[in-house]
């Protein structure tokens, strides 16, 4: 089963971004503001951030 990686932003904890595990974060302007919160298993994840992860690298989803 596929692993996703989540960093959430220091600045705005409500936003996670998720990547496939191990692949670390996509070129962002401010990298600094993304922390390594833990990894998922596939199965704990929505099906719109699987979905985007597969379609572009990476899923921003709202953590509230």
């Amino acid at each position: 089963m596929e692993e996703y990686d989540l960093y959430l932003n220091v600045k705005k904890p409500a936003i996670g971004l998720y990547v496939r595990k191990g692949a670390k974060l996509p070129d962002l302007a401010d990298t600094a503001d993304w922390v390594f919160d833990g990894t998922a298993a596939q199965d704990l994840l929505p099906s719109s951030v699987i979905a985007g992860v597969k379609a572009d690298g990476h899923a921003f989803r709202d953590m509230d």
